[in-house]
């Protein structure tokens, strides 16, 4: 009985060494239905998870992994407001950009004779009136800013939308040695007189040429004394009015005698800012070729 029961030992764990080996050259796993090496469990139910298995791990879907972020705690944004509708801008020309220097004139934030066209200082000054009023200071005239400026200002009057400036009298008579200011009687000479509003261009005491001009406003007058061309330019444009000033000829800083369109259709109505202006555009082009560098302008 003893060596039977050693061989049947023997022969039983050769049976499960030859199984597992066919199991695992066969790829196989163990089913679920074994409890260990002894066979099949005697305690599990049909449909039952053995005990001994290993948990079984499912990938999240992505709606569980929705559900799983926690909801975000940023603030919405809310929209933004539309900007104010802009009534005037840089470029603009028209009778109420004139009336807008005008108002600002009144409370101090233009020191100019209002023109009607809107550049750079006129910008300048509504951005210093908006800067004032606590308003974004852009330097265009929206429909914010501009209630803003009725209620503050009173109606210009004709005389400050166009401020009057003093309107030459006689003209001297123009020829050889006419009476002019005695700086002008020798060299070459422009001699401007603001009593008669001409320009003389005169060498050596005899006048060649005269033409009308105009002069800067009480607020802008044009410098008097003896000066010298210092610099001309032919295509001119100002970056401190945005103007153009052709035939331009500088003697005193930003000063110049120069061609101006607007004192040929308005005429003595409107005032320069400080230049001399000239209306008649075929004298000054002639002049303008005749003037060199250095030759003196009197202004009296």
């Amino acid at each position: 009985m003893r060596t039977s029961s050693k061989a049947f030992g023997r022969g039983r764990r050769a049976g499960l060494w030859a199984a597992l080996v066919v199991a695992l050259s066969a790829g196989c796993t163990v089913q679920p239905g074994m409890t260990g090496p002894g066979g099949p469990a005697t305690d599990q139910k049909p449909g039952e998870r053995p005990a001994w298995s290993a948990p079984t791990y499912r990938a999240a879907t992505p709606s569980q992994r929705q559900r799983a972020v926690p909801p975000s705690k940023a603030v919405p944004v809310a929209p933004r407001a539309p900007l104010p509708r802009t009534l005037m801008a840089s470029g603009a020309s028209s009778a109420q950009v004139r009336e807008l220097q005008a108002r600002l004139r009144q409370i101090g934030h233009f020191h100019r004779t209002p023109t009607g066209y809107y550049g750079s200082v006129t910008a300048a000054a509504v951005s210093s009136f908006q800067n004032k009023r606590g308003l974004p200071p852009t330097g265009r005239t929206d429909v914010v800013t501009w209630a803003r400026l009725l209620a503050m200002t009173e109606e210009p009057t004709g005389a400050e939308l166009r401020p009057p400036t003093r309107k030459p009298a006689v003209r001297p008579a123009a020829g050889p040695k006419a009476s002019s200011d005695p700086r002008c009687m020798t060299g070459r000479v422009m001699c401007i007189s603001k009593s008669s509003g001409t320009l003389s261009w005169m060498v050596d005491g005899s006048v060649m040429s005269t033409m009308d001009v105009r002069f800067g406003s009480q607020y802008t007058p044009t410098r008097e004394g003896t000066f010298s061309v210092y610099w001309k330019s032919r295509d001119h444009v100002s970056t401190l009015y945005d103007t153009a000033m052709p035939y331009a000829m500088f003697f005193s800083g930003g000063q110049a005698v120069h061609y101006s369109a607007d004192f040929a259709a308005r005429g003595y109505t409107g005032a320069s800012h400080g230049c001399v202006n000239v209306r008649d555009k075929q004298k000054i082009a002639a002049l303008f070729s005749q003037v060199s560098n250095g030759d003196k302008v009197v202004i009296y």
